[in-house]
Order: structure tokens, then sequence, then C-alpha cells
């Protein structure tokens, strides 16, 4: 288990794109979520990984986080166990000096959702801003996933 300390910001235009030197699809739902701990199944292109994260602590840019990779049977298996609702989205992976952002564009009921993550090593490390990132929303509850999953971004 480690900390994750991330900064969540929404996205501009596109620009990222032509960055971008991965892409993947993700599809995720949640086991449970109560009191800011999740339990979540995700499938990453073919292959599974169940997550369990702690409440965020400070200004809401770190929490606990342990993950396990399963097989993609044993994930498809979970998702009958999610609540309603799933994330359905593509990750675009953008290198940012020693760090990268991740920046996931949404599909579904949460289509025309485009939010960019960077993992930090402290909540104070700085980084360099690509003009394509917008607005910080780190700690806005409503842009977290297991959020989006219940209330989608359509329906706001």
């Amino acid at each position: 288990m480690h900390i994750e300390t991330e900064r969540k910001f929404l996205v501009r235009d596109e620009g990222f794109k032509d960055q971008a030197v991965e892409c993947h699809h993700i599809k995720q739902g949640y086991i449970a979520h109560d009191g800011g701990r999740t339990v979540r199944v995700r499938l990453w292109d073919d292959q599974g990984i169940l997550t369990i994260k702690g409440p965020s602590m400070g200004a809401g840019m770190s929490r606990y986080e342990w993950e396990k990779e399963i097989s993609r049977q044993e994930a498809e298996d979970l998702f009958l166990l999610c609540k309603p609702g799933t994330v359905d989205k593509t990750r675009w992976i953008i290198p940012a000096g020693p760090r990268k952002f991740e920046v996931d564009e949404f599909h579904g009921e949460n289509a025309g959702l485009v939010m960019a993550e960077i993992e930090l090593g402290s909540e104070d490390e700085s980084f360099e801003r690509p003009s394509w990132l917008g607005e910080e929303v780190t700690g806005d509850k409503r842009y977290y996933n297991a959020y989006l999953a219940l209330n989608p971004f359509k329906s706001w």
C-alpha cells in the first residue's frame, strides 16, 4: 500500500493528443463507496485491476491506495457485484518531465468531460503546466470517478 498524491484538472482542448505516447481503454465499476473509501474493479484494455482507496487526506490530493492485478475473467465476474453505473473512458498518457499526465476522455453518460491528473511525489511538488491544462478540480468530489459513476456528467 502506498499514498497516492495527485492533482486533477479540466482540459481546455485536444492539444494533449499530439503529445500522447500511449492510449488505453478503461472500464470501471465500484463494489463499494462509502465515507471516501472505495473498492473499484477496472478493465485496463484486457487486464483486470482491483483497487482499494482510503479517504482523502489534507487538501484532497493524497490518499492511501492498494492495487492488485487480476485476470480479465475475474474482473468481469466482479463487475456483477458493482453498484449501478460504470465509467467508460479513454486514457491518454503524456510525458511531463519526470512525471506524466493521464488524460481521461470520458464516454457514454460522461461524454464531454475531459480531465487530466498528475501523480506527484508530494503535495508541494511543482510541475510544468501545459497549455491545454485548464481549471484545477483537485478535491472537488464531483470529479471523482466514483461520483461520476452514480451522477453522470450529462445530468449536471
